[in-house]
């Protein structure tokens, strides 16, 4: 039998500690999958102003305190400090950096709640993050074989490790995941250079179109790169436009670059033993569902309606997840018995149009905005039908959620929607879900009237619904590829080019 790995997983949102978007999900799942492979498994997150040290249940590390990190020409201190992340099977340990001017006295993770703009110190704050890192693996004598970064606010990990740190860190490998390439930590190349305390060599690794951008670092230092689905890894290296013109850089590693579907957390994820809905249900008494899916209307007070489809959005608010789509089609839409029902947050503009359209369409329409996690389970379990309308979408975990929940996914073929939700065809039963190609609010209309058509049929619905709920979306088939990715560079040499 192969021996475990060590290995620190690195990111800047891990769930149930912090959470924004989906990596946190990725975070929490996929290291909780390897220590299921009995592999020596480590995660280490900033600790922001918002986590509750007594509900983290987060406790000091003697060796880790008051640690001396330079900022530039600026001396601040760290105190990592120790949490765990936990499901039914296993737990992990989790390292935490807490810093008051960087992390604990900022709210946000990455923008301010109040103003919705980002911290104007996030390059420093991320700088000095990726530098804790460094000393923490150091101070604790635990140097692992690989550590895994993930986008652009982890990537300066690898750069320390290849150049400042490159003899420490020599016999470990290095993984980076790009998650969303549409935000890649760009920075003034004068000023941020400087705080990063990199050699000059280090200049061209980091330097794009001008600007210092973290998520090249990521591109150039790691030892192998990965992404989020096969779609999604095909457009990084062709799109020249999405990528910023890093595509360039990603064609030129390519042998060294392998997409991997993120999993979902079956422990979590599952209307069988979710304490978060209203009635546990199973693919074999899909009945209870209608008890979640009056409790979730009544949550944002709409009348409920047994025969009348409800279709649910859980999302960021920001345009990349076809809301653009959703008010062009709002009029034609709401001509159909339908109830939608979206929850996120986001930019200001989108949800004071859907705040002013529920208002519209009182019956039709509800929203609540903010994040709330409980909410989003009774969303997935009370819903009929799922929408994801994005623009792009590298991997997407709401669609896999849905099929876990029986709720029938409406997507526009893009990145890991493409990969995962397939068109159901009623003259063979095959199929979970309804894709439309273009970006277009006409194209997404005739899905969701595809839907309805098949929504009537409740024979034909209830064969829709199984076919999803019977596909194994777990952790258990990538977090294997991932430790054959880990297994395959630790059998060659560091890359020595860097």
């Amino acid at each position: 039998m192969a021996k475990p790995l060590s290995i620190l997983f690195v990111a800047s949102e891990i769930y149930p500690i912090a959470k924004t978007g989906g990596v946190a999900d990725v975070a929490y799942g996929l290291p909780l999958a390897l220590r299921d492979l009995e592999h020596d498994v480590r995660v280490m997150l900033p600790k922001y102003g918002a986590i509750s040290e007594r509900k983290n249940k987060i406790h000091e590390i003697n060796r880790l305190k008051d640690i001396p990190i330079d900022v530039g020409s600026v001396r601040e201190f760290a105190t990592v400090k120790s949490s765990s992340i936990v499901n039914t099977r296993t737990k992990v340990q989790a390292y935490m950096t807490t810093n008051k001017p960087y992390f604990d006295s900022k709210w946000g993770l990455y923008n301010d709640p109040e103003s919705g703009e980002e911290y104007p110190d996030n390059d420093e704050r991320f700088i000095f993050f990726a530098r804790s890192v460094i000393q923490t693996c150091t101070l604790l004598g635990w140097i692992p074989q690989v550590v895994h970064v993930n986008d652009w606010h982890t990537a300066l990990v690898a750069a320390y490790m290849r150049t400042i740190y490159a003899q420490q860190f020599k016999n470990t490998k290095i993984v980076f995941t790009i998650h969303n390439v549409s935000n890649q930590g760009v920075f003034s190349l004068k000023d941020t250079f400087h705080k990063t305390g990199l050699p000059e060599s280090a200049l061209e690794n980091l330097k794009h179109k001008n600007k210092l951008n973290f998520l090249k670092a990521g591109i150039m230092y790691a030892d192998h790169i990965t992404t989020v689905s096969k779609s999604y890894g095909e457009q990084l290296l062709s799109d020249a436009k999405l990528t910023d013109g890093l595509n360039t850089l990603l064609k030129a590693r390519k042998d060294v670059y392998t997409p991997i579907i993120n999993g979902i957390d079956t422990t979590l994820w599952t209307p069988e033993k979710d304490k978060l809905i209203v009635k546990r249900y199973t693919i074999d008494s899909l009945d209870k569902k209608e008890d979640n899916k009056e409790a979730l209307v009544k949550k944002f007070n709409l009348d409920f309606k047994p025969e009348t489809p409800v279709i649910a959005m859980v999302s960021r608010l920001v345009e990349q997840k076809g809301f653009g789509l959703l008010k062009q089609a709002a009029e034609k839409l709401f001509k159909e018995d339908i109830q939608l029902v979206i929850l996120g947050e986001g930019d200001k503009e989108i949800e004071e149009w859907l705040l002013a359209t529920a208002k519209k369409y009182p019956q039709k329409m509800g929203v609540k905005i903010g994040f709330d996690e409980n909410l989003s389970h009774l969303m997935e379990a009370g819903s009929d039908m799922y929408l994801m309308p994005s623009l792009f979408e590298p991997c997407g975990l709401n669609q896999m959620y849905s099929f876990a929940y029986g709720s029938v996914p409406i997507v526009r073929a893009t990145g890991g929607l493409q990969d995962t939700v397939h068109e159901f065809d009623p003259a063979s039963g095959k199929g979970n879900g309804f894709v439309f190609e273009e970006y277009k609010a006409a194209d997404m209309l005739e899905a969701v009237q595809r839907a309805l058509d098949i929504y009537n049929d409740k024979p034909l619905w209830r064969i829709l619904m199984k076919n999803g709920m019977a596909e194994d979306h777990s952790w258990h088939n990538s977090s294997r590829k991932y430790e054959d990715v880990y297994r395959k560079i630790l059998q060659t040499q560091v890359n020595g080019k860097h």
